[in-house]
């Protein structure tokens, strides 16, 4: 008996220590998930490019909203995303320490947004030294090809704007019986600008274009006339133009009181003619335009007409570029955390899991792909996604309208313009 009592002892005392031993390690597990989800929005919302980065934080608002309202990361039990805002300003300067005060101050899961390739390029040494994934709404080719390990693009490059513009534009003319022969390219002198006018290069020489006129001005510039002279003298058959915001209003009107308007304006890079407030600043005078958006806000699914419908219902008009963009961004990075809950469950929000998680989406349905302008959504080890693509948003009646791709369209384009003079 004393021996079997020496036996049962140690044997009871083993079991106690393996149930402290588990309810600890279940402990530990509650501790590596916290009860929330932190998402940082670091966009330009003073300066210059305010007008896009304030559009583009409501876009990643209501996305978290309506994530959270579906159920939160679900793998992860119901988690749910809060979103903390910061300014990243206008240079590269305030880009980096907008990274560092949300990263320090509020140590957010991932990041989205900066909109401007030249604040995302700065941001992203701040988010790769510190482990952050950055999920970004910039367009420039080289923010994908610097190598880092925690950035992701779902939507298209500059180069595709730039060639789908001269692609739309030859697909029209062909429609409408036309020989396009001649292009003038135009382009704001930054990298984004830069990128655009490479695709649209690339596209008129492969479509046999003659490029009659190439031209790379500041971005701050004041007075086009001569600019709007020397291309009606060069006789394009069409122009494509990359602007921002002010310079393509600056370029609408001159166009108009000049009276020098070529057979049609296609504008890529999305950030001029057809987004609500340049057509608001431009009044009349944006019929017609044309140009290149990463997002499609006609997209006829249930996800899309329900994120448009919060969108106008906050601001009055449907959702521009970069909102778009976001919108669909955080929902692409929500299906990441997802996988990564299923797949690394000890460590669902370590960054290296989270990456790899990336790596392994390949998303053909659900509300990532409901408001992405194409069906498919899956990563590369750059960071790209090698299924974006954009659609061509036209000023029709005052409204933009999606005219092409022919699958992605609401309406027919006008084409050429009615009001062209040469």
């Amino acid at each position: 008996m004393k021996r079997g009592k020496l036996f049962f002892f140690p044997v009871i005392l083993l079991l106690a220590a393996g149930l402290m031993v588990y309810a600890g390690g279940q402990e530990e597990a509650k501790k590596a998930v916290p009860a929330k989800i932190v998402v940082g929005c670091l966009q330009p919302l003073t300066g210059a490019h305010a007008v896009f980065g304030i559009e583009a934080r409501l876009g990643t608002e209501i996305a978290i909203r309506h994530i959270n309202e579906s159920g939160g990361i679900k793998s992860l039990g119901g988690i749910p995303l809060e979103m903390v805002v910061q300014d990243c300003g206008e240079n590269a300067d305030t880009a980096k320490l907008g990274a560092e005060s949300i990263i320090s101050k509020h140590h957010p899961v991932a990041i989205v947004g900066l909109y401007i390739s030249r604040l995302t390029v700065a941001a992203s040494e701040v988010t790769e030294r510190e482990k952050v994934i950055l999920m970004v709404d910039a367009l420039v080719d080289s923010v994908t090809a610097m190598g880092r390990r925690y950035l992701f693009r779902p939507g298209p490059k500059a180069s595709q704007h730039g060639a789908s513009a001269v692609e739309f534009v030859m697909e029209q003319a062909k429609k409408a019986g036309l020989s396009l022969k001649r292009v003038a390219i135009l382009n704001e002198d930054s990298a984004f600008g830069r990128s655009n006018a490479l695709g649209a290069v690339d596209a008129a020489l492969s479509n046999g274009l003659t490029i009659v006129y190439q031209r790379e001005y500041p971005y701050d510039i004041a007075d086009v006339s001569s600019i709007v002279s020397e291309i009606a003298a060069a006789k394009p058959d069409f122009v494509v133009h990359c602007p921002y915001f002010m310079d393509a209003i600056l370029f609408a009107n001159t166009f108009r009181e000049a009276d020098k308007i070529p057979k049609f304006i296609a504008g890529m890079g999305a950030c001029g003619y057809t987004d609500p407030e340049s057509i608001k600043a431009l009044g009349r005078s944006s019929e017609y335009y044309a140009n290149t958006f990463s997002y499609n806000p006609a997209k006829d699914t249930a996800q899309n007409k329900k994120f448009v419908k919060d969108f106008v219902a906050k601001v009055g008009h449907i959702p521009t570029e970069g909102a778009g963009m976001d919108y669909y961004t955080v929902w692409a990075l929500k299906e990441a955390l997802e996988l990564s809950g299923r797949l690394f469950p000890d460590a669902p929000l370590n960054p290296d899991n989270i990456r790899k998680a990336f790596l392994q989406l390949d998303l053909a349905s659900g509300p990532a792909v409901e408001t992405f302008p194409a069906n498919h959504i899956k990563f590369t080890e750059t960071g790209d996604n090698p299924f974006a693509r954009a659609v061509m948003l036209q000023v029709i009646n005052g409204e933009p309208k999606a005219v092409w791709p022919a699958d992605a369209a609401e309406t027919s384009a006008v084409f050429p313009r009615p009001d062209a003079t040469y």
